[in-house]
């Protein structure tokens, strides 16, 4: 499957946009993290947040009872599962990495693709999905009403019943809670003096520099919000894998693309906008506790940060459509450890403490 083509006044914008967005001053620069926000229409209660906890971890949110939302976004793990590819439900094979939910509440989209808006809207796409949790959501609902104490609880909190909607609003809750914004980066942006050592500081110099990762990864939340095609290579053992294939097939058929039945590659956001701009871009994730969530990329193709340093530092993939903002840094050695002593220690702070819930 060919790339769409781009239609020539969106070349004319794309290349000449390689020139501004190489400005540094474009860039937003890191900021400290707020708290996290708790939205009018789900503000967010101890209570509320708790029960929310018992359902991330019940596994009869999955379909045969053998998955719960821990078992990719394990809090033991950075909420990732440091697997290439997420685990799926038996029978078939999920296709992209798993990102962790560590500071998920400041995001304006979510999923590898952005396709929800919301952390509560992204809480059901997991449970629906026939290779992930694969539970009825109609269904759901019945088998939570048989549990006295969920039942007690959502009238408590909720005034009502038990629905997949407020399902959902007690997930993500919870996932609210789960933050970090204390790391040596806040610290040091909050005026602490030595809150960084000399070389995660002259690892943050590159970071804002010459390495120009806070063209992407600036703002209070590290991130742009934006999506972008880096050139990342698909994982050939992957893509010959017959279940990865029609997850691929399927996800492209839900998704009106016209072409699904010879998908080749993962199209990323263009999936979602139908935009050739968005073809093989992927969101920007944040950077806090980055240490504890590898293996990296939408596909997990890079294992560790010395491996993500040495893909942006070789001006990313090869993929022709990449982002212009991707070009060869010419990184020293010594820089590269620097610039790894920024990102695994210079980011790794504490993250919010966890209790395992007892689920009813």
């Amino acid at each position: 499957m060919n790339r769409p083509p781009l239609p020539g006044l969106f070349c004319a914008f794309l290349f000449a946009g390689a020139l501004l967005c190489a400005v540094p001053a474009s860039a937003i620069p890191p900021a400290p993290l707020p708290p996290p926000p708790s939205p009018a229409e789900n503000p967010t209660t101890p209570e509320k947040a708790e029960l929310g906890k018992k359902l991330f971890f019940d596994r009869r949110l999955s379909g045969d009872g053998t998955m719960n939302c821990a078992t990719c976004h394990d809090p033991e793990s950075g909420y990732a599962d440091m697997l290439p590819i997420s685990l799926s439900y038996p029978t078939t094979r999920n296709w992209r990495n798993a990102p962790g939910l560590i500071n998920a509440a400041y995001r304006k989209t979510l999923f590898r693709d952005g396709r929800a808006g919301t952390l509560e809207e992204q809480a059901l796409f997991p449970m629906m999905s026939p290779f992930e949790m694969n539970r009825n959501l109609d269904y759901l609902e019945e088998v939570l009403k048989t549990v006295p104490e969920y039942v007690a609880a959502f009238q408590k909190i909720f005034g009502g019943e038990i629905t997949r909607q407020r399902v959902a609003m007690a997930i993500a809750a919870f996932e609210r809670t789960v933050v970090s914004r204390d790391t040596p980066l806040d610290r040091h942006l909050r005026g602490e003096k030595d809150a960084l050592t000399p070389r995660q500081r002259a690892g943050f110099a590159l970071f804002v520099g010459k390495a120009g990762c806070a063209a992407c990864h600036g703002g209070e939340n590290l991130t742009d919000e934006r999506f972008h095609n880096l050139g990342v290579p698909e994982d050939p053992g992957t893509k010959e894998d017959p279940r990865v294939g029609a997850t691929a097939r399927f996800v492209g058929k839900v998704s009106g693309f016209p072409d699904y039945r010879t998908l080749a590659e993962d199209p990323g956001r263009f999936l979602v906008t139908k935009a050739p701009a968005d073809w093989k871009a992927f969101a920007t994730p944040p950077l806090r506790e980055v240490a504890l969530t590898g293996p990296y990329m939408h596909n997990g193709s890079l294992k560790t940060l010395d491996d993500v340093i040495g893909f942006y530092d070789r001006g990313g993939g090869e993929d022709p459509g990449k982002s212009p903002l991707l070009k060869p840094l010419g990184l020293s050695k010594e820089e590269k450890e620097e610039l790894k002593e920024f990102l695994a220690g210079g980011l790794s702070g504490k993250v919010t403490a966890f209790t395992p819930p007892r689920v009813p």
